[in-house]
């Protein structure tokens, strides 16, 4: 399971909206295929390990394959995987996460079992939870999951007070957040942001598809994020409107104020916390988050500190909901 999961990352930037899913598949000779889902319209992971197996002259018959989620079990771009499978003659299925998706929910592997193949669920569930979170979240709640991207210095301060901010961060800062882009199907920043910074929120330091650009508001003409989605209204509802669109993963890039509105509404799922060794030593600067903050020390939120890594010359902390 652990190397269908690797096969599942190589995948993770291009098959959105469906979910990135690895899969390896055993032959009772011992022969190994391993196989992930391709870009949409193409194949789930299951029928690409299969056909990759008939490829190699291998007999799928009583074969064992592992996938990362359940196998799906209705007619959508592809026919079910369940059929695949049973039409296959496989012996064993062991997947590591059930999936939420109504369409599905155990079904798969209620055909699955009532077709006599052995099901084993919940191999290496949390690596793989992990893995597909923002296609679960999308799935249980109608929403994209939200990870929140902030640059600051050590005493959290992400502008001079003249509105200068480039670059706090460094080099490999910048390039993560271009890898990152990469994998989100739309990055989100208020018309503030767009008329100060002019940003593009394209993919370029990495290899890898643009996503959708959102602007909270109002975008300037001839401003460098067209063409854009520009929205506005209560968040939820923002949310709401990109889960309809088919958003699993959006990434939240600033600024101050709309970091704030996120933060204070409750709808950040991920903190990336890029922190550069730098201080800008007064309370003149911009802050993170513009805005009003916790009245007293209970109201302070609180979570769970994910990881902690250097990155060139910065560090990354990332955080997550929970009770710290």
């Amino acid at each position: 399971m652990r190397r269908a999961i690797t096969q599942a990352d190589r995948v993770r930037h291009l098959t959105s909206p469906n979910p990135w899913v690895g899969a390896i598949l055993r032959t009772r000779d011992g022969r190994e295929f391993a196989g992930a889902t391709e870009p949409p319209p193409g194949r789930h992971a299951e029928q690409v390990v299969l056909d990759a197996a008939r490829a190699g002259g291998a007999d799928v018959t009583g074969a064992t394959v592992w996938v990362t989620l359940e196998p799906c079990d209705h007619h959508g771009r592809t026919a079910p995987c369940t059929e695949a499978l049973i039409g296959a003659g496989v012996a064993r299925v062991v997947f590591a996460v059930g999936d939420p998706d109504p369409r599905v929910d155990g079904r798969g592997a209620a055909r699955l079992r009532a077709a006599g193949i052995a099901v084993t669920e919940g191999v290496c569930t949390d690596r793989a939870t992990d893995q597909l979170r923002p296609y679960l979240t999308h799935r249980r709640t109608g929403r994209p999951f939200v990870i929140m991207k902030l640059a600051a210095s050590l005493d959290g301060r992400i502008a001079a007070a003249d509105g200068s901010s480039r670059w706090v961060t460094g080099d490999a800062a910048r390039a993560e957040a271009h890898r990152l882009r990469a994998q989100c199907d739309a990055v989100l920043v208020g018309a503030g942001t767009v008329r100060t910074d002019d940003p593009e929120l394209t993919v370029r330091a990495v290899a890898g598809r643009d996503p959708l650009r959102v602007v909270l508001g109002r975008a300037p003409a001839g401003a460098r994020v067209h063409p854009c989605l520009e929205l506005s209204g209560p968040l939820p509802g923002v949310l709401d409107d990109l889960g309809r669109r088919g958003v699993l993963q959006l990434l939240v890039e600033g600024g101050s104020r709309v970091a704030h509105d996120f933060h204070r509404a409750g709808l950040v799922d991920r903190y990336l916390m890029h922190l550069a060794p730098a201080l800008f030593g007064g309370d003149d600067a911009a802050p993170l988050f513009r805005g009003s903050g916790a009245r007293s020390i209970d109201e302070v939120w609180r979570g769970r500190i994910a990881g902690v890594r250097h990155l060139g010359g910065d560090l990354v902390v990332e955080l997550e909901k929970g009770v710290a």
